[in-house]
């Protein structure tokens, strides 16, 4: 092509076509027809450039090391806090074990304190969970950039695996939401109020 896009034999072969088809028709078209085919021919070039950058795009560098390396970290991160958690509640649990050896009013200070820290661990169920859709959307994406490459490649896109139904339970457990989308309190106290 002109502009020094690299193209192929059959892109060759309809550009000469189109070429040839203008050629012929040059002394009959108007000038809004010619300016349209013009425009035409402009996009068909666009289009064959853009198709070159993704066929050239490393789909390998990023299905092969970037994606699965976030998505190995964002499952260490998983891990981690999971242990953290586990050792926060079994120093919890000795904390307990003590309240029965200190004054009453100790006791109650410490249970108190007890209870903050396991109602603040819940943070690695909630953590686990937006993980768990941060991982599934860098896949998804793995996947199409892997389509889209394939695609403007010629190649053959490689078949992507069924998702499997998600369970009643999984269809109403969307996790925890960003708390620019959660319902306020005064939301949740009126939906309350209407089982009355």
């Amino acid at each position: 092509m002109p502009d020094g896009t690299p193209t192929g034999p059959e892109e060759d072969r309809i550009e000469a076509a189109v070429r040839a088809v203008l050629m012929s028709m040059a002394g009959d078209l108007t000038a809004k027809e010619a300016a349209l085919l013009a425009e035409f021919e402009a996009l068909g070039r666009t289009i064959a450039r853009a198709k070159a950058e993704i066929a050239q795009l490393a789909v390998d560098d990023i299905t092969g090391a970037h994606i699965p390396s976030a998505t190995d970290e964002l499952d260490a991160i998983v891990g981690h806090t999971a242990q953290a958690t586990n050792e926060i509640l079994d120093c919890c649990e000795t904390l307990e074990r003590l309240e029965a050896e200190v004054p009453a009013a100790a006791a109650a200070t410490l249970q108190g304190a007890v209870t903050r820290i396991y109602e603040a661990c819940s943070f690695q169920d909630i953590t686990g969970q937006r993980i768990g859709k941060v991982v599934a959307a860098l896949k998804a994406i793995e996947s199409r950039v892997a389509a889209a490459v394939a695609s403007a490649s010629g190649r053959a896109a490689s078949a992507e695996p069924e998702a499997r139904p998600r369970t009643e339970g999984e269809e109403l457990a969307n996790g925890p939401q960003l708390p620019a989308s959660a319902s306020s309190q005064a939301e949740i106290d009126r939906l309350l109020a209407s089982f009355d």
